[in-house]
């Protein structure tokens, strides 16, 4: 496990918006502490830079792990997980109402394999959206 400098932690909610760079999920109101995620693991050689670092929610971060790649669902085709540094989230993902919508392979993969969309994580989206905080700026 890497150790994350404190300054580069700080930069990373910084550049996230204190929001799950996967998911965008706000951290106000949320109990537990988001994750600082290796978007390249470390077990791939990762680096631990801000260039491969995101705030992710801890759903996110548990259910992404050491993956890099999930299944599209509509294609069944490998495809690469959603690089928040490398990658605009508008052009891989929408809103409908509460649920993330998948619009590219990566879009779709990413949501499937994060579980984007069960059950909990869309009762919090719907009390995020009464208190506000969705969707995102």
């Amino acid at each position: 496990m890497s150790t994350i400098p404190t300054a580069l932690r700080r930069s990373v909610v910084q550049e996230a918006s204190n929001r799950c760079e996967y998911c965008r999920l706000s951290q106000a109101g949320q109990e537990a502490t988001f994750h600082i995620d290796h978007i390249v693991p470390v077990v791939a050689d990762g680096k631990t830079t801000a260039d491969n670092l995101a705030l992710a929610c801890v759903s996110c971060s548990l259910h992404k792990s050491a993956r890099q790649m999930a299944k599209d669902p509509v294609t069944g085709e490998p495809a690469h997980l959603f690089n928040p540094r490398q990658q605009i989230w508008k052009e891989h993902f929408q809103w409908d109402n509460v649920r993330v919508v998948g619009l590219t392979p990566t879009g779709r993969a990413t949501v499937e394999a994060l579980l984007m969309n069960r059950p909990i994580i869309l009762s919090i989206r719907a009390e995020e959206e009464l208190l506000g905080r969705l969707p995102p700026p």
